[in-house]
């Protein structure tokens, strides 16, 4: 992915506490810009609107579209980098309410309920009545910790001439340049490259591309792209390779996938 071009510090304001364990401070934010690696005593939803954004931390990287969030638990340390312009809506938990102990990065889907709990606490960025923002913190705990997961996650290498390579790809996962002439700009063997993977990685450079592309393929097919164009931008020769290798890797089509998440948040809006 292209470096940003602007780099932004966290979010002001006030922080979460034992008697109102939710807070929210939202900001609007331009494509291309990224919240600099840096962690919280609390642990923080992060969620946004509208747009896509990518998130990193856990030498891990997870695209992330409207319909999903991600849960970083308290002092990991983790970067944002917006995709697509969004208003980003983190919500920030007291570190004695960690709706998943013991997991510090967890993708979960965002519920109809969860989205308009979010949207009531976000109104006048402070509501007005601590009373009411209490409550609404608690539901949103309550809604949270029923939250399916949705575990879409793309490691990621330390190793310097990885990285440029696996920055590249995230940004363009269309990409069908072979290991072999990736190996020049990267300043090292298609052998060497190929051995770091695997070290680094636990998987083949296949494997690794393999993941990015199916990342962002649920991410553009929650946003309402046809499968069709999907398989086109991913590099796939065709809408029916795309899905096979959905389904091989999800155990289901993208039609089945996503009619799951439709079904799981008509539930949570009937219960």
């Amino acid at each position: 992915m292209p470096l940003a071009r602007t780099a932004l510090p966290p979010t002001p304001g006030p922080g979460p506490t034992r008697e109102r364990p939710v807070s929210l401070v939202a900001r609007d934010l331009p494509a291309d810009v990224s919240v600099g690696a840096h962690s919280h005593e609390w642990g923080q939803l992060t969620y946004a609107h509208n747009g896509l954004m990518r998130v990193s931390a856990e030498n891990s990287s997870w695209i992330v579209p409207p319909q999903r969030a991600i849960w970083i638990a308290p002092h990991v340390v983790h970067a944002v980098t917006m995709m697509e312009a969004a208003r980003l809506s983190p919500l920030r938990i007291h570190a004695s309410r960690d709706p998943f102990r013991g997991e510090t990065c967890r993708v979960v889907e965002v519920s109809g309920l969860l989205r308009e709990l979010i949207a009531a606490l976000e109104t006048g960025e402070q509501p007005r009545d601590p009373g009411r923002a209490a409550l609404i913190g608690e539901l949103i705990l309550d809604e949270l910790a029923r939250a399916p997961s949705r575990p879409i996650r793309v490691p990621l290498p330390r190793d310097k001439r990885l990285q440029s390579l696996c920055e590249a790809l995230l940004a363009a996962p269309g990409d069908t340049q072979t290991l072999a002439g990736w190996a020049h700009a990267a300043g090292a063997s298609e052998r060497t490259l190929a051995r770091l993977f695997e070290r680094e990685l636990g998987m083949s450079f296949g494997q690794w591309r393999q993941q990015v592309r199916l990342a962002h393929g649920v991410s553009l097919i929650a946003r309402g792209m046809p499968l069709w164009q999907v398989a086109q931008q991913l590099g796939y020769a065709s809408q029916s390779a795309f899905s096979a290798m959905f389904r091989k890797t999800f155990g289901s089509t993208p039609s089945s996938f996503f009619a799951d998440d439709r079904a799981v948040g008509s539930r949570s809006l009937r219960n």
